[in-house]
């Protein structure tokens, strides 16, 4: 596996020396992300023409294309400059005229001489009544027509590639095109009656109809699968090199974990215990522990995860927590602070925010395994911070870690297992996208005595009663958020700043019943704020998305959000749960201004409707696609050539299994379909995938 096939040269090959394609050209393609054959084979038909030879214009709705035999008639040059020159025909049944801008007449006179017979194909309009066709695409004689493709394929475009371009470049190209051999499971293919690789492809490039267009069509079924397969072979390698890796049976004895199961205060869901008996059991194999913990809003991850930090530090280890934000760091070191107090355990918070001989001691405690239990930001992973032993890695990721992260992760031991919790539920087509290399365990539960949020939507005209409302609540106790999708007012953007309201609402309720948190204020300020609202001396705060994770104060239960309707599903997911944390009754208003726009109405309808976040983020997937949910950038979700996430998440799953599957009989790939399997992760320049082979 040490270089390219030599079967696969051609479709490596620079795209000069194409039919139509030469420098100037090549760079042109670059615009659509082709600088190779392969990239030009793999860019599929957008929409297909229909130009099957009718009878009459009179078959076809304008604006339409049109394939008609003519008989030419008079010619009507322009009688003015910039007018245009007209050709009247006449099919079986119908007059028209075909119309030339800028013409040259004897040119026109050649192609299309009166008294003759031409079949022409075009769009066809209808301007003051009168059926015309500009500049058809096709002009000829009927011992021609045979050239005339019956269903012409439409291709994505750039500035300087046109159709008639694109569609020679693919034509020359496809003879090239090798036949390799199957690496999908004969079963599966033959239970979907899918076509060969080959095969897809021409059927792919030529389609017939617009049902050869769509993505449950055999050809582009199996070339999303071709794509899928690809990604999650990389994935299974990557969980199969994990496994193989070096690792330790990590055992606790339970004796930290009961004590600190008995003074949770609470008695944990049975997907909660699952979760733990999955992740102590994984942990007690002689190999690297890959795991998600994936759950909702509320779900009590944290309690499963520092379980599973117990239990390292029952086996003689310790264990890291890394979250996103130093907001939600320091709030998980004040909430599990208890409970290791409890258990017997010394647990440190290490963020960047530790300096000079304050950090150097922490640096100490953490080397020499005093320490047991750290907890910190991205700091807890960098190069200065040496542990005496880790044991477990767990990573509080709203901001996903692709699998190269999760990997140099597990660097900082050797034996290192790693624990992932996501910080909003996915779908599962993203699930298995994102996290195809890992196990999965799901918190399907709330924890008794949470109560349902309800939420309300109201349009930003009932301000005024609005904050009437607030003030009563406020009166009786209890304490409210309120965000806003701005931290300063933009003469650009049309929304309300947090600034702006935290005066309004300042000037309301007295200057030391609000506070305000945002993400350009000090460190020290913004924990100030915190502080007030959390020992209740506050009754209101006012911020941004800054408070989308990481805060928990059990006794807010109003959470207003203005504009709610610029902001995204998941976004408002996660605000809400912000709220509903206590035992008493919580509420969300949801306030936005009209118009609204039929998305907007859609997602904030769906908000008021569920608190199911997993509905929600399939939802939040479908409208807006998983490039848009999650950045492929910041996330390691690949670009799909082919595939469509959305609507073809089916064939991920089956896609899952099957790579599982064959690397569980043949996991070097040496076998015939495990060659051939090798062949479709060089073609999908799966090049994480071929650099795991080469290393085992």
């Amino acid at each position: 596996m040490s270089g390219r096939p030599e079967v696969l040269f051609p479709l490596f090959a620079e795209l000069e020396g194409l039919d139509g394609v030469g420098p100037k050209t090549a760079q042109a393609f670059a615009g659509l992300a082709i600088q190779k054959a392969r990239d030009l084979l793999f860019t599929l038909p957008s929409a297909v023409i229909d130009r099957h030879l009718r009878p009459s214009v009179r078959d076809v709705a304008p604006p339409g294309i049109a394939t008609v035999d003519v008989l030419i008639g008079a010619h009507i040059p322009a009688r003015q400059k910039g007018r245009p020159y007209r050709v009247l025909v006449e099919d079986s049944a119908q007059e028209f005229q075909i119309v030339f801008f800028h013409a040259r007449p004897d040119y026109l006179q050649r192609i299309l001489p009166t008294g003759q017979r031409r079949v022409v194909s075009g769009k066809l309009e209808v301007f003051d009544g009168v059926y015309q066709m500009a500049h058809p695409d096709y002009i000829l004689r009927s011992d021609e027509v045979s050239d005339l493709p019956r269903f012409e394929p439409v291709y994505p475009l750039a500035s300087g590639i046109n159709q008639r371009l694109m569609r020679r470049a693919q034509a020359s190209l496809r003879p090239d095109v090798p036949d390799l051999p199957e690496w999908i499971d004969v079963a599966q293919k033959e239970k979907s009656g899918w076509p060969t690789w080959r095969e897809a492809l021409t059927i792919a490039h030529q389609p017939t109809s617009t049902r050869d267009l769509t993505y449950d069509a055999p050809a582009r079924q199996r070339l999303a699968y071709d794509e899928f397969l690809a990604h999650q072979l990389t994935l299974a390698l990557a969980r199969l090199t994990q496994r193989r890796s070096k690792g330790v049976s990590t055992v606790g004895t339970g004796a930290h974990l009961a004590r600190a199961r008995g003074a949770l205060g609470f008695t944990p869901t049975s997907a909660q215990t699952r979760a733990i008996d999955e992740i102590i059991a994984d942990m007690a194999l002689p190999r690297r522990m890959n795991r998600l913990l994936q759950g909702d809003v509320g779900s009590g991850k944290t309690w499963v995860a520092m379980a599973g930090l117990l239990t390292a530090v029952e086996a003689g280890a310790q264990g890291a927590l890394m979250a996103p934000t130093e907001i939600l760091a320091r709030q998980h070191a004040d909430g599990l602070s208890e409970l290791a107090k409890v258990a017997g355990v010394q647990l440190t918070l290490l963020t960047g925010r530790d300096k000079g001989a304050e950090r150097r001691r922490k640096l100490a405690e953490i080397a020499d395994g005093t320490a047991q239990i750290v907890i910190g930001t991205h700091a807890v992973f960098q190069r200065d911070v040496e542990f005496q032993r880790l044991g477990l890695a767990v990573v509080d990721e709203q901001h996903r870690f692709g699998v190269a992260q999760r990997m140099a992760l597990g660097e900082k031991g050797d034996t290192v297992d790693i624990l992932v919790m996501t910080a909003t539920p996915i779908p599962r087509s993203l699930a298995l996208t994102q996290y195809g290399d890992m196990d999965v365990s799901v918190l399907d539960e709330k924890p008794p005595g949470r109560q349902p949020v309800k939420t309300s939507l109201a349009s930003t005209e009932r301000l005024v009663e609005v904050v009437a409302h607030l003030k009563e609540a406020v009166a009786g106790g209890r304490q409210a958020y309120w965000v806003c999708p701005l931290v300063e007012e933009s003469e650009t953007v049309s929304l309300t700043a947090a600034q702006s309201r935290f005066e309004h609402l300042r000037a309301e309720f007295g200057e030391a019943q609000v506070d305000l948190v945002h993400g350009q204020l000090q460190p020290a300020e913004k924990d100030a704020a915190m502080a007030r609202f959390v020992s209740g001396k506050s009754r209101i705060l006012v911020a941004t998305t800054v408070i989308e994770v990481g805060v928990n104060v059990p006794s807010a239960t109003i959470m207003v959000i203005e504009r709610a309707e610029s902001f995204g599903l998941a976004q408002l997911h996660q605000l809400r749960g912000r709220v509903g944390r206590g035992t008493g009754a919580s509420t969300c208003l949801l306030l936005y201004d009209h118009p609204l726009s039929d998305a907007a109405e859609r997602r904030l309808k769906l908000m008021r409707d569920t608190d199911d976040g997993f509905r929600i983020s399939e939802v939040d997937l479908a409208m807006r696609g998983a490039g848009d949910v999650i950045g492929t950038a910041q996330s390691g979700l690949p670009r799909f050539k082919i595939a469509d996430l959305e609507r073809q998440s089916d064939l991920m799953a089956i896609a899952q299994s099957d790579a599982r599957a064959l690397l569980s009989i043949d996991p070097d790939l040496t076998g015939p379909r495990g060659k051939a399997a090798r062949l479709l992760l060089w073609l999908m320049e799966q090049e994480k995938a071929i650099r795991l082979m080469q290393i085992g």
